[in-house]
């Protein structure tokens, strides 16, 4: 039994099948308070995002099970609590969120979302326990990251965390890129990145991915647990093939979202070795967002990565000429990747924490 605050309700949100369904209303709300929470947290809209869009995000899944409950104070929703639970193997994780409006902050909602967590997780069998949670930079104390790279500050959210017994494992870097400004630089790293990739060259597609790039994305999707740094975090290994990019593509697609792979290619044999994905809502005014960007690990030291991302940025200028800026996410140990973005000129704008509790047995 979850104990809430007195006129607090964590309600179990039905995913719609549509976003016109006649249920679709709480889902909508969700959306509605979830980029009102982002605007609180960021002080922009650059995480935005529409109700429909998200919506395929949540549509079920063979590989993950995501529960999702609306926080309602006095029938008004204030918030939300996630919990995703990876279907693969014999899965021991279980990733979290919890976000509140600032309005009800204090008030012990967050406490007993929490409790409703655990409860999940124990009853899935789940031990591992991870979040990340954006600390926008306060005076006073900090938190350093056991890996050596990084602080947050012990603001109202850390402090949340290390009550419920959770340790500060990792910092992510959010970085911007203006897309306003000259691409020079950009173009410039290109030109010696495409020197030194002898042997390579760069194709492009948007989603969906063709069938003949499907098997190497994949390969490279299932390479972005193992490859990248992670510190002491857990993560199962995935299993990508042509069926689940298809799955992963249609979350963008069906929405009227934009994804553009920029892939480099091993001409001798064919196989891809290194992807950067760039990412754009339906409307194309908004800002986009770079997410997954790997080099192979057997393909490294031939500036593949500078090639994948000075590549997509110079079409993507073309594609969303309106968009004002990129953002992506780094681990702030991951040098070799920020050593790019910030020769690009990618600058700092916010930091996450990744937190971590191992549950007793």
């Amino acid at each position: 039994m979850i104990t809430a605050p007195a006129g607090v309700e964590l309600r179990p949100l039905t995913i719609p099948a549509s976003i016109d369904s006649p249920d679709a209303a709480d889902f909508v709300e969700m959306v509605r308070v979830r980029n009102r929470i982002y605007r609180e947290i960021s002080g922009h809209d650059d995480h935005r995002i529409a109700a429909d869009e998200l919506l395929p995000h949540y549509r079920p899944d063979e590989t993950e099970r995501r529960l999702i409950w609306s926080i309602v104070v006095d029938d008004q929703t204030v918030g939300r609590v996630g919990v995703d639970l990876p279907l693969e193997g014999d899965s021991k994780l279980a990733f979290w969120l919890i976000e509140l409006v600032r309005d009800v902050w204090g008030r012990g909602i967050g406490s007993a979302a929490y409790d409703l967590v655990e409860r999940v997780a124990r009853e899935n069998d789940r031990t591992v326990l991870q979040s990340w949670a954006a600390h926008p930079d306060v005076p006073g104390p900090r938190l350093s990251a056991p890996t050596g790279f990084g602080d947050i500050p012990e603001d109202h959210v850390a402090r949340f965390y290390l009550r419920h017994g959770y340790s500060l494992e990792q910092i992510e870097r959010n970085s911007a890129f203006d897309l306003t400004g000259s691409f020079d630089v950009v173009e410039r790293l290109l030109a010696e990145a495409t020197a030194a990739a002898d042997g390579y060259r760069v194709v492009q597609w948007f989603a969906p991915t063709p069938p003949e790039f499907a098997a190497g994305y994949a390969w490279m999707k299932s390479r972005m647990v193992t490859d990248a740094p992670a510190a002491n975090l857990e993560f199962d290994e995935e299993t990508w093939d042509a069926a689940r990019i298809a799955r992963h593509d249609s979350r963008y697609t069906e929405a009227g979202r934009a994804l553009q792979v920029t892939a480099a290619q091993h001409i001798a044999t064919g196989e891809l070795c290194a992807f950067n994905e760039l990412v754009i809502g339906k409307d194309r005014t908004e800002a986009s967002h770079q997410e997954d960007t790997l080099v192979l690990k057997d393909h490294r030291g031939h500036k593949l990565g500078t090639l994948v991302k000075c590549a997509g940025l110079l079409s993507w200028r073309d594609f969303a000429p309106q968009s004002q800026r990129v953002i992506t996410y780094n681990a702030e140990e991951n040098r070799p990747m920020l050593d790019i973005n910030e020769a690009i000129g990618f600058v700092p704008i916010e930091y996450e924490g990744a937190w971590k509790k191992v549950l007793d047995d």
